[in-house]
């Protein structure tokens, strides 16, 4: 039988201990879970100041680390992914209840962070809209190098757990001397494990959605390596869980610097759409809570210099506003 076609729930003893500890229902061959991950009520998660949980709503920010506390507690070390990330279908309700007995604080006034403190890993999709591959095709013409390979023949590639930060951290710029630009994209979030996922369950196991900006400072050495510099991959302002948005391939996005739209694009342009990278990344990884998928960026991205201040949005998540600076050598 093909493997896309025989593919299954892969639940992990860590992940499967948090969940029964915290109340969810599992039972079947392979432990595979009963319901899907769709939550009953829109919510927006997000981790503040000092990793703080908290519900938004609106804009105010509703404490509720005390629910982050108890679940981490639950969770083996060892686990792989995130435990909050992997509890939220079963602690919705609680968290909610939490949020309406929580005195709110404007966004505005607390410093956000990733909304994903342990993703296992940041997966990222490259040359994932037409536009952006002629925009990049006719600047390596103009250098005279080769451009990028399609997707197809790319693949995915693996940004560094250590350059995820939220949109208060912003962006420090390593190399000056080299073009360092944005890349706008939709990030999908894990909410299950899984692996060998077939294209018609793909958004079965996406928990939400956040903003995410594939920074890069370009030159000749590997993609991963040039987009894993500190602070270069950007997640937030929150997660919006998956409901919200019902159909990720019809999403508009946008970024300006300083004022000045650069990007603006929408994910029906996507090459490869997000079904069709939960689908093909699965096959070679498997996927985990909380790990997060970069779906790639349109045409055009442009440089970024330290002064300089972003503003990515998508809609319903939001919009994010960060700030680029310089490296500060050690520190």
């Amino acid at each position: 039988m093909n493997r896309r076609c025989a593919a299954k729930l892969l639940v992990a003893p860590a992940v499967m201990a948090v969940l029964r500890t915290l109340g969810e229902d599992y039972r079947g061959e392979d432990h595979a879970p009963t319901k899907p991950l769709a939550l009953e009520n829109v919510m927006k998660l997000c981790r503040y100041d000092d990793d703080r949980l908290g519900v938004v709503r609106g804009d105010m920010v509703h404490d509720v680390t005390e629910a982050q506390t108890q679940i981490r507690a639950a969770a083996p070390y060892a686990m792989k992914g995130d435990a909050v990330i992997a509890a939220l279908p079963a602690w919705r309700s609680r968290l909610e209840e939490m949020a309406a007995k929580a005195p709110g604080k404007p966004v505005s006034q607390v410093k956000l962070l990733a909304p994903v403190a342990r993703p296992s890993k940041l997966v990222a999709a490259p040359t994932n809209y037409k536009s952006h591959i002629d925009e990049m095709a006719a600047r390596a013409a103009a250098q005279n190098v080769k451009p990028s390979p399609a997707i197809g023949t790319a693949g995915l590639f693996l940004k560094a757990n250590s350059s995820l930060v939220g949109p208060s951290e912003g962006v420090a710029i390593r190399f000056p001397e080299r073009r360092n630009e944005h890349e706008v994209e939709l990030a999908i979030i894990f909410g299950r494990e899984g692996s060998d996922i077939p294209r018609e369950k793909a958004l079965d196991y996406v928990i939400g959605y956040s903003i995410g900006l594939d920074m890069t400072a370009r030159g000749p050495e590997d993609r991963s390596f040039r987009k894993s510099i500190d602070t270069y991959s950007v997640l937030g302002p929150w997660l919006v869980t998956a409901d919200e948005i019902p159909d990720p391939d019809n999403v508009p996005l946008s970024i300006s610097l300083n004022g000045e739209v650069k990007q603006n694009s929408n994910t029906k342009q996507l090459i490869y759409d997000c079904r069709k990278l939960i689908e093909w990344g699965s096959t070679f990884y498997t996927f985990y809570p909380g790990d997060v998928l970069y779906t790639g960026t349109p045409e055009g991205v442009s440089p970024v210099k330290p002064g300089d201040t972003m503003v990515a949005r998508i809609d319903p998540i939001g919009e994010m506003s960060l700030s680029v600076r310089a490296h500060r050598v050690g520190g």
